[in-house]
């Protein structure tokens, strides 16, 4: 996206100003310690760059911002499921309209909350009460929290995942470490599968791992740093990269960019997690740059 093209629609504060983009209202962060990006639409933080660093998210240079739609890139919030487990894919949350719901900074960074809940299209697709907020906490690192809280009378089961999508400099020249040996391949119908210490790529790769180590390392050897993603709250991670073939068939990604992204995602997968009316749970990724 062009960030030329953001208008200003309200200045909340010197570092948090309300921007529109093509329709889509987006929370801008100008701070000393880091610039980011939020949108209203999907509660979808759509880049995240440290003072001094490069660009740690990344996000498709032919993302369309369609309301109707989640955009490619960032982190879409996948919710009340993961994948196809319903329709529509990865839930209803990321092409939902959250709501601002508090900001604070100081010298040290900023930290913005957004809320959604259950109104009268969401009980349409999944007939549950709930309250969901997510709270970006934003400096040299990243933390992403989603609090979800069951505000019904009967329980109900969840899952989603932060599905991040991170910026490096070649896919062919990248290694991934922490994510354990055992996964799931849905690139073969979900076969079960054993893997090595160290995952490298060289075609389409879709895999959930389900004995991951709490901090997964992405080792970006071009861009000379290595990505920390810690996990909480989950039972699983989720490693996606599309390769060619898959990410010409998006119309929204460019034939090639599959090079300079992968997904690292905070995944709760199966089981999925039962909340009794009044319980809450938070499933959260730390994001870290290491040199």
């Amino acid at each position: 996206m062009d960030l030329r093209q953001l208008s200003t629609i309200n200045a909340l504060s010197d570092a948090v100003t309300v921007c529109e983009y093509q329709g889509v209202k987006i929370i801008r962060i100008i701070h000393p310690m880091v610039e980011a990006g939020i949108s209203l639409h999907g509660g979808h933080l759509l880049w995240f760059k440290p003072e001094g660093e490069k660009e740690v998210i990344w996000l498709s240079e032919n993302a369309e911002f369609d309301l109707k739609k989640a955009v490619r890139g960032g982190i879409p919030v996948c919710w009340p499921w993961f994948g196809k487990a319903a329709a529509p894919s990865h839930g209803f949350a990321r092409t939902s309209e959250w709501s601002l719901s508090q900001h604070r900074e100081n010298e040290n960074g900023v930290i913005v909350s957004l809320t959604l809940e259950d109104n009268q299209q969401t009980r349409e697709i999944w007939p549950h009460k709930f309250h969901n907020q997510i709270t970006f906490e934003m400096n040299a690192e990243l933390k992403v929290s989603l609090s979800s809280t069951n505000t019904d009378t009967q329980p109900w089961s969840f899952g989603g995942a932060l599905h991040t999508y991170f910026n490096i400099a070649d896919i062919n020249n990248i290694s991934i470490t922490g994510m354990g040996h055992t996964y799931l391949d849905s690139t073969q119908a979900g076969k079960a599968c054993q893997g090595s210490d160290v995952l490298t790529f060289s075609a389409e790769t879709d895999r959930v791992y389900t004995q991951s180590q709490p901090t997964i390392l992405i080792a970006d050897k071009n861009n000379q740093r290595t990505i920390a993603v810690t996990n909480d709250g989950d039972n699983a991670a989720v490693i996606w990269n599309p390769w060619q073939q898959l990410s010409i068939s998006m119309a929204d990604m460019a034939n090639n960019s599959f090079e300079t992204m992968v997904c690292v995602e905070s995944t709760i997968h199966t089981p999925t997690i039962e909340l009794q009316p009044g319980q809450s749970h938070t499933l959260a990724t730390r994001i870290a740059i290491q040199h």
